[in-house]
């Protein structure tokens, strides 16, 4: 089955020193006006999801949500969850870390598009 989100090995370092700091945390991409559309990083006890949030995977124990107005937009797309030197400006945890979350896209194959696994929307 083909996954709708991954991370890589630096997303992943970053995903564990912040989990061992703030304890379990989630990633939401919203799309939003002030973030764009980059992805926020928060401990799980300040989420609350909304009706219109989608689940695309989990990793290391953190839940990766997305906006269903982003999730329109890239629902096509594999998303790939990294983080990069600098500084992500923003009020997700990874700010003053010296990284940044940032996503990435890539468009499916026909064969992972017929191979994904439902959308699993928190409210419906």
């Amino acid at each position: 089955m083909a996954e709708r989100v991954s991370a890589t090995p630096s997303a992943l370092a970053l995903i564990d020193k912040l989990t061992a700091e703030h304890g379990p945390i989630i990633f939401l991409q919203s799309g939003g006006c002030c973030e764009g559309s980059g992805p926020m990083c928060m401990p799980v006890r300040e989420f609350n999801p909304s009706a219109s949030d989608v689940v695309l995977g989990k990793f290391n124990n953190a839940t990766f949500y997305m906006g269903d107005s982003h999730f329109t937009f890239a629902e096509n797309m594999h998303t790939i969850l990294d983080a990069m030197p600098g500084s992500s400006g923003s009020f997700s945890l990874d700010c003053g870390t010296g990284f940044a979350f940032i996503t990435r896209g890539r468009l499916y194959s026909d064969e992972e598009l017929q191979n994904l696994p439902p959308v699993e929307r928190v409210g419906y």
